[in-house]
């Protein structure tokens, strides 16, 4: 797949793009951050972190378990698209305010988090 055709996957979804903005407020965020802000399951956050991953709008480190995902700062041609994403994000009300309930999911910390999810026996446990 060309790299143009990929680029236009990755911010073709909202919920891609939510990633993007949340990455924004927060420099980095744990997977299973993104799969509980997103309200989607593990294997659907985790395959649209993979896309924006492919593309080339993010970039991982692995700690133990845990993967940290953040924005790729280093492409210049990204940069320029982060650029008018973020600018565009600001004229996204909607986007907004569920930027606003982020703040829920990282007042705690990955492994707060985990244990959280455990106990809500959710199904969709990422880490």
């Amino acid at each position: 797949m060309k790299r143009i055709d990929k680029i236009c996957k990755a911010l073709g979804d909202r919920n891609r793009l939510r990633i993007i903005a949340s990455l924004f407020l927060s420099k980095e965020l744990c997977a299973c951050q993104i799969h509980e802000w997103l309200g989607v399951s593990g294997a659907t956050a985790s395959n649209h972190l993979g896309i924006l991953a492919n593309a080339g709008f993010i970039s991982s480190r692995k700690e133990g378990k845990w993967v940290h995902y953040r924005l790729n700062r280093t492409d210049p041609e990204i940069q320029s698209l982060l650029k008018w994403v973020k600018k565009n994000i600001s004229n996204d009300a909607e986007l907004n305010l569920e930027l606003d309930k982020l703040k829920l999911v990282t007042d705690c910390s990955p492994i707060e988090l985990r244990i959280r999810q455990r106990k809500e026996k959710s199904k969709t446990l990422c880490c």
